[in-house]
């Protein structure tokens, strides 16, 4: 395993070898065990810029998401998103090469509705910046949010930029038995549910309503339910299934040996799935058939013309 400190050693490892795969804390190994050298980003390490008047920062791809909710916590603001598998130490670079975004995803939006620009390496071996630092419009093609969930099969990435999000004033859970209907009506209602998970065994759904302390507690009057402590979303977060798949609400009763987040919109089960991708274990990458794109394969071309990085495929 190669460890560079520096950018400028991120390029020579990407060089060093014909064919790389770039590995973070490995909390989510089945992403990145293929047939390659791997690059380990975890000495590339540290918040370069932040800015909490523009809501932004920038970080290293190594950084501990854990470090950046931390200085985040400092000035009262935080990643909507909810990144996931904090305390097993996932680092921002392996965010946004899974895309795989928490519960905070159904209100806010993903990973992608984040990121505002990156630094990588590509397989020529070229150091690129693309999106910007500000939280504004850019020409040309939006890159950084092309390279969320593309598992460092395009380049490694070396440094990112996000936009971040006042912290809420205070959150409250709620639990009630799950019924697809008191689901939906919750998730088209005036309430602007924070979160809306059902718990494995299907028989249960968790509210998350977040803002001002009183309004909170008249919500809550009014949807129902018993309130929980907030801490079971840090067990959620913290996932350890094996399986992440998409599905749609009228799915739920299928995927009772699941997770289901989002409102019904995906899953983490420790049961193969119909489709899907595979986050731990020795299944295949992609369960099922995975969608391609002909901008996939422009892509590769640009930026990986000597096929230096495993393909989505791998």
């Amino acid at each position: 395993m190669i460890l560079p400190a520096t950018l400028a050693e991120l390029r020579d490892a990407v060089l060093s070898a014909p064919r790389v795969i770039a590995v973070g804390a490995e909390t989510k190994p089945r992403l990145s065990a293929v047939d390659a050298v791997k690059i380990s980003t975890r000495q590339l390490r540290g918040i370069i810029e932040y800015d909490p008047g523009e809501f932004t920062f920038t970080a290293l791809a190594g950084t501990p998401v854990s470090e950046i909710i931390a200085a985040l916590a400092e000035r009262a603001q935080y990643l909507p998103f909810d990144p996931m598998l904090v305390e097993a130490g996932s680092t921002i670079g392996g965010v946004v090469a899974s895309g795989l975004s928490g519960p905070g995803r159904f209100r806010y939006g993903g990973v992608r509705d984040f990121i505002l620009g990156v630094r990588f390496v590509d397989g020529p071996g070229r150091l690129l910046r693309l999106g910007g630092k500000v939280v504004k419009n850019a020409a040309g093609f939006d890159v950084p949010k092309f390279l969320v969930g593309s598992l460092g099969r395009f380049g490694v990435i070396g440094e990112v930029t996000f936009k971040v999000f006042p912290r809420r004033e205070s959150t409250l859970t709620l639990q009630m038995p799950f019924d697809a209907g008191t689901m939906a009506r919750i998730a088209n209602s005036r309430f602007e549910a924070d979160a809306l998970d059902v718990l494995p065994g299907g028989e249960t759904l968790l509210v998350r309503l977040a803002g001002p302390g009183k309004a909170l507690e008249v919500l809550a009057k009014e949807i129902g339910g018993d309130s929980i402590a907030n801490t079971i979303w840090d067990e959620v977060r913290e996932t350890h299934w094996k399986f992440k798949t998409g599905l749609t609400p009228d799915q739920i009763s299928g995927f009772k040996a699941a997770h289901v987040s989002c409102a019904g919109n995906v899953a983490f089960s420790n049961t193969l799935p119909p489709h899907g991708m595979t986050l731990r274990g020795d299944s295949p990458l992609w369960i099922g058939t995975r969608p391609r794109y002909a901008i996939e394969s422009a892509v590769k071309q640009a930026l990986d013309p000597q096929h230096r990085f495993p393909t989505l495929d791998d």
